[in-house]
């Protein structure tokens, strides 16, 4: 038995990795975008600040361990480390999916589709906590892109009324300034919601296997979910960096400290009120939001419109994956067959930056021979 939860907090941990290595464009795409600090040192300040994120957020943790799905049901306890492992190994295959498209999925709403599927999986729809779910997850879910929009466009226009009889050069780089504290913050509270779910589901993984005595997390469950989760940050997520800086709208530094700290504030705000809200909907409708502020037509909306239907999909798709996927578990062969898929997706990651590099070298080879501009 202790074997299989071993396996659970692995997947656990290389889940939380893999969502700071995805989610290092929320916290860090805006102060990259307005060129105040180039990628390695933006991703640095993000590992920092998503690591200081420990400090915080403590009830969103308690809403992951016991708000979503019923995890003192007997029926729960006794295959909690098969729920986990379907309910983030499912999950994963969709968020992959939604990387390698470069498009801003919600680690967290994954997570939480992955909890309901794997949950209602294993003992029927009756143990997940529906109202819980409506008040702390679907609600936010609506509310909080559509506040971090509205914040961060005021924030713009207040900046730009408060700054209209300066010159916009001497703004933009006194605001560069500002930026280094406004997107330390943000990766603060990117880490206070994000690490702080995997401390949630690991915690309540360790206490269905009676490790620990309380619902209180250990230290070492601490350190290594926002260990991994920095770690993760550190390599960074540079496709999304770019869809969500430069894709989306362009950004000043004045713009990037509203973008910034509208987000950073929700997420301040449903950090204490324990709701496990996306940092891909905060941060992704902040940007949104002060781009608006020029015109509407500065906000790539077909774009924007493709992020949102996936934000709309990622939840329901989540949860019939994680459903799948412990159904899997529970065949004869099931772990075989779950190995072989992972070890499929895993080849693919990793011959991903190949692929598209054969697919730029043919295209600028089809420009040259058309008479366009020559590669490189």
């Amino acid at each position: 038995m202790s074997e299989i939860i071993w396996v659970a907090v692995g997947v656990c941990l290389a889940f939380s990795f893999w969502n700071g290595f995805t989610d290092a464009a929320y916290s860090i795409s805006t102060i990259i975008a307005t060129r105040v600090l180039t990628p390695i040192r933006a991703v640095a300040l993000a590992s920092a600040g998503n690591f200081v994120g420990l400090l915080f957020g403590g009830a969103v943790a308690a809403t992951i361990g016991k708000g979503i799905i019923d995890t003192a049901d007997p029926a729960i306890i006794s295959v909690m480390p098969q729920i986990v492992i379907a309910a983030l190994l499912g999950g994963l295959l969709f968020d992959i999916l939604t990387w390698w498209l470069a498009l801003p999925v919600s680690e967290s709403h994954i997570l939480i589709g992955g909890l309901v599927g794997a949950g209602s999986a294993a003992a029927g729809t009756g143990v997940v906590l529906w109202n819980g779910l409506v008040s702390k997850v679907l609600v936010p879910m609506i509310v909080a892109p559509l506040v971090g929009f509205t914040v961060a466009f005021l924030l713009t226009v207040g900046i730009m009324h408060a700054f209209r009889r300066r010159s916009q050069e001497r703004v933009n780089r006194g605001f560069a300034k500002v930026q280094l504290g406004s997107s330390f913050f943000a990766a603060v509270m990117h880490g206070s919601n994000d690490g702080q779910k995997f401390v949630g589901i690991l915690t309540a993984l360790l206490l269905a296997a009676a490790w620990i005595p309380s619902r209180d997390a250990p230290l070492w469950v601490i350190l290594a979910a926002f260990g991994t989760v920095s770690l993760g940050t550190l390599l960074g997520g540079w496709r999304i960096v770019r869809t969500l800086a430069v894709k989306i709208t362009n950004l000043k530094p004045y713009q990037g400290v509203a973008a910034e700290g509208g987000g950073a504030l929700i997420l301040a705000v449903t950090a204490a009120t324990g709701s496990p809200v996306s940092t891909t909907h905060a941060f992704t409708a902040a940007i949104m939001g002060v781009g608006a502020t020029r015109r509407l037509s500065a906000v790539r909306w077909g774009l924007a419109r493709r992020i949102v239907l996936t934000w709309i999909v990622t939840m329901p798709t989540s949860a019939v994956f994680a459903y799948g996927t412990f159904l899997l578990l529970a065949l004869p062969n099931g772990w075989v067959l779950l190995g072989g898929i992972v070890g499929l997706v895993i080849a693919l990651v990793a011959l991903r930056p190949m692929v598209r590099r054969k697919l730029l070298a043919r295209d600028e080879a089809a420009l040259a021979a058309a008479g366009g501009s020559p590669p490189g």
